[in-house]
């Protein structure tokens, strides 16, 4: 997979990067896993969603793939 960008899909993520669950949950909660949502649904939606920066997310999953 491409590097990741506040415009990919969570549910994406989360099969592609090793170790991207843990910064999902991390700044999500684990909610995440069980909503249809997931399969949909961008970084940048979750970010807001959660009142969290994207661009931090996108940055600690693309440190996984270093």
């Amino acid at each position: 997979m491409s590097a990741i960008t506040k415009d990919s899909i969570i549910g994406d993520v989360i099969k592609n990067v090793q170790g991207a669950d843990k910064v999902i949950e991390k700044y999500f909660g684990n909610g995440c896993f069980t909503c249809p949502g997931i399969n949909m649904e961008t970084i940048a939606f979750g970010a807001a969603m959660h009142n969290v920066d994207p661009e931090k997310v996108v940055e600690d999953v693309n440190k996984l793939s270093e």
